[in-house]
């Protein structure tokens, strides 16, 4: 994926009272990081970015 790739995706609360947020990537996007349903993904916000992870793995990433 290049700097220039851009995608827009809506929070949405779990409403189970955990806190936790529900995001849907498109299809597209899991296609080209080689994520899939049920991958678990860690986040970070760091001056205005906000930076997906999977969660015990260094590749495929989003900023």
């Amino acid at each position: 994926m290049t700097k220039t790739d851009t995608w827009r995706v809506v929070c949405q609360e779990a409403e189970d009272g955990s806190g936790d947020a529900i995001v849907e990537l498109p299809s597209e996007l899991l296609e080209k990081l080689g994520w899939g349903l049920g991958d678990e993904l860690t986040i970070e916000k760091a001056g205005g970015e906000i930076t997906l992870k999977l969660k015990n793995r260094d590749s495929g990433s989003i900023s």
